[in-house]
C-alpha cells in the first residue's frame, strides 16, 4: 500500500510540473549595427540607434548582450567566437544584425564594414553565412536559436556584378530556430530617412507585451510593419521552435513605463572599407547620339505589384543578332537629361580614396596589372571620373583584348556620358566574345534608351529579363521604353513593379541621365 500510495504522489507531481522549457535557460544575445559602409555614398541612419534598442531590451529581458557597432570582418569573427563560447546545452542564442545583407548560392550573408567586394566570390569570402551561425550555435547545444536580421536593402555593393537576385535568401536552418527578415525573401526596402527602422520599431513594441510566445510576437511584429508600410514592407518569418519561448521571462513582465536599463557598451571596431565600385550595370543599346527632345509630361506610375515570374528558359536564348547603326536619322522624342558632371581628375575624394591608393601603389610597382587597372576604372566611374575610368578600362582591354566585363564596363560608362556610338561598339564587342551576357545585354539596352531607339532597348531588355526576370535595371528600362514606344500601360506596369522591388531605381536612372 506504501509503494501504491508512492506510485500515485509520484504520478501526480509529474503531471503537475510543467515540463522542462528551453526558456529558463540561460540566454545570449550578439547584436550588431553596421552603418559605416566605405562603399556607400553616406552611412545608414538606422542600423546604430536601432542595435542600442534592441540590446537593451534584450537585457531587460534576461539576456547577456554583447553589442558590436560597425565591425570590420576580424571583429565579427571575434564576435561570433565569444557567442559561441558561451553557449551552453540547453541556452538561448539571439543573433540580430542591421547593416547590409547579401544572398549568394542560395543562403543570405552579412555584411562587415571593411568587406572588399568586387565578385560574387567575394561575398561568400568576406560576409558571414547566417546559415553556418545558426548551425554552428546549434552544434554547441542551443535549444532555442533566433536570428533577427534587418538588411534587406539595395546595398553598394550589388552592382558591381549580376549573378546576384536583391535581398535575402531562405534559410536551412536546424530544429528549435526562429528567423525573421525585416522585408520579404529577395526584396528590398530603403530606409525610412528616420533614425530607427518601422521594422525594429514594431519589434520592440511586441516584445515588451507581457505573455506572449516568440512565434506571436514576431507574428504581430510582421502584421504591424504591413499595415504600417502599406503592405509596401512585408517581413518574413520561418519557425522550427519545437518548446514554448517568451521574449520576457516567466514572472518578469513589465508594466509599461519601465526604466531602460543602462545602455549595452558597444564594441566599436570600425575600418575603413573600399569604395562604392562602379556598377557595371544598367545601360543599354544601340543608337546614333540623341537629339534634344520636349520633355513629355509625367505619367503616374501604375501601382506596385509583385513582379510577375518569368520562368528562366530551360534552353539559353539565342544568340541576339549584332546591333548595327541605322543611317541618320531624326530619333523619337527621348527624355534626357543633361548628361551627368565628371568629378575633377585632382578631386580630393579621388585624391584620399583608401581604394585609389592601394591601387595606385600596385599600378606604380607594376603598370601592366590589368586586374588593378580594371578595379580602379570601376572606382573612377562609381565616384564619377568618367575620363579616368575609361583611361583605366581602355588600358585594362590593352592588356587583355578578350576581357567582357571591362568591355561592358566601358561601354556602361561612355553610356552614362553620351558617347553612345562608342558604348554601342563596346557592348556589341562583349556581346560577341559572350552571347547572352546579360549584363550587356542590359547596359546596350540602356544606351539604346538614351539614344531614342525605343524597339531595340524593348528587345535587349526582354533578352535580359529571360535570363534574369529580377534584374530590375532591365524592368525598369524596359518601362520607359515601352511608355515612349505607346505602351503606356505595360510601361507603367514595368515601372510600378520595377520600384516595388527597388525603390531608389527611378534616382539610379536620373544618375544615368534618364527618366
Amino acid at each position: 500500500m506504501k509503494i501504491c500510495l508512492a506510485l500515485l504522489a509520484t504520478l501526480i507531481f509529474s503531471i503537475a510540473s510543467p515540463a522542462p522549457s528551453f526558456a529558463t535557460g540561460e540566454r545570449f544575445a550578439l547584436v550588431i549595427g553596421n552603418a559605416k559602409y566605405p562603399d556607400a555614398d553616406a552611412p545608414l541612419k538606422e542600423p546604430i540607434n536601432d542595435a542600442r534598442d534592441v540590446a537593451d531590451e534584450l537585457k531587460r529581458d534576461g539576456f547577456a548582450v554583447e553589442v558590436g557597432e560597425n565591425l570590420t570582418g576580424d571583429g565579427m569573427r571575434r564576435a561570433f567566437d565569444r557567442l559561441y563560447s558561451k553557449i551552453k546545452p540547453g541556452s538561448v542564442a539571439l543573433i540580430f544584425f542591421s547593416g547590409y545583407g547579401i544572398q549568394s548560392n542560395r543562403q543570405s550573408y552579412m555584411i562587415p564594414v571593411d568587406a572588399q567586394i568586387w565578385a560574387e566570390a567575394d561575398v561568400r569570402r568576406d560576409g558571414f553565412s547566417l546559415e553556418t551561425a545558426l548551425g554552428e550555435i546549434n552544434s554547441r547545444g542551443a535549444g532555442v536559436k533566433i536570428a533577427l536580421v534587418d538588411a534587406s536593402r539595395r546595398n553598394p555593393f550589388e552592382r558591381r556584378f549580376r549573378s546576384f537576385s536583391a535581398g535575402l535568401a531562405p534559410v536551412i536552418a536546424p530544429n528549435g530556430t526562429l528567423v525573421m527578415y525585416s522585408a520579404a525573401l529577395s526584396s528590398v526596402v530603403s530606409d525610412n530617412g528616420s533614425d530607427h527602422s518601422l521594422f525594429v520599431r514594431e519589434l520592440l513594441k511586441e516584445i515588451r507585451t507581457p505573455d506572449l510566445m516568440a512565434e506571436e510576437t514576431l507574428n504581430r511584429t510582421r502584421v504591424g510593419v504591413t499595415r504600417a508600410s502599406r503592405q509596401e514592407q512585408v517581413p518574413w518569418i520561418s519557425s522550427s521552435l519545437a518548446e514554448d519561448f517568451s521574449f520576457i521571462p516567466a514572472g518578469a513582465a513589465k508594466p509599461p513605463g519601465t526604466a531602460p536599463a543602462p545602455a549595452a557598451s558597444p564594441s566599436p571596431e570600425v575600418a575603413a572599407a573600399p569604395p562604392v565600385s562602379p556598377p557595371p550595370a544598367p545601360p543599354p543599346a544601340t543608337t546614333p547620339p540623341p537629339a534634344a527632345a520636349p520633355t513629355p509630361p509625367p505619367v503616374a506610375a501604375a501601382p506596385a505589384t509583385t513582379p510577375p515570374a518569368t520562368p528562366a528558359p530551360a534552353s539559353p536564348p539565342p544568340k541576339p543578332p549584332e546591333v548595327v547603326l541605322p543611317p541618320p536619322a531624326a530619333p523619337p522624342p527621348v527624355v534626357i537629361q543633361p548628361t551627368p558632371t565628371p568629378a575633377p581628375s585632382n578631386s580630393p575624394v579621388l585624391a584620399d580614396d583608401p581604394t585609389i591608393k592601394s591601387l595606385n601603389e600596385k599600378l606604380d610597382k607594376n603598370p601592366d596589372d590589368a586586374a588593378a587597372l580594371y578595379r580602379r576604372g570601376q572606382v573612377f566611374a562609381s565616384k564619377g571620373a568618367y575620363d579616368l575610368a575609361v583611361k583605366d578600362f581602355t588600358n585594362s582591354l590593352r592588356l587583355n583584348p578578350k576581357d567582357v566585363e571591362a568591355y561592358n564596363n566601358r561601354c556602361w560608362v561612355r553610356t552614362v556620358i553620351g558617347d553612345l556610338q562608342a558604348a554601342l561598339k563596346d557592348c556589341n564587342e562583349a556581346l560577341r566574345l559572350r552571347p547572352n551576357f546579360v549584363d550587356a545585354l542590359d547596359s546596350r539596352g540602356l544606351m539604346n534608351l538614351k539614344s531614342g531607339q525605343n524597339k531595340n532597348a524593348i528587345a535587349d531588355f526582354d533578352a535580359a529579363l529571360k535570363i534574369n526576370p529580377r534584374l530590375t535595371s532591365s524592368l525598369y528600362g524596359r518601362g520607359l521604353a515601352k511608355k515612349r514606344n505607346g505602351s503606356v500601360a505595360e510601361g507603367d506596369l514595368d515601372i510600378a513593379n520595377a520600384k516595388a522591388m527597388d525603390p531608389n531605381i527611378v534616382k539610379e536612372f536620373a544618375d544615368y541621365g534618364v527618366q
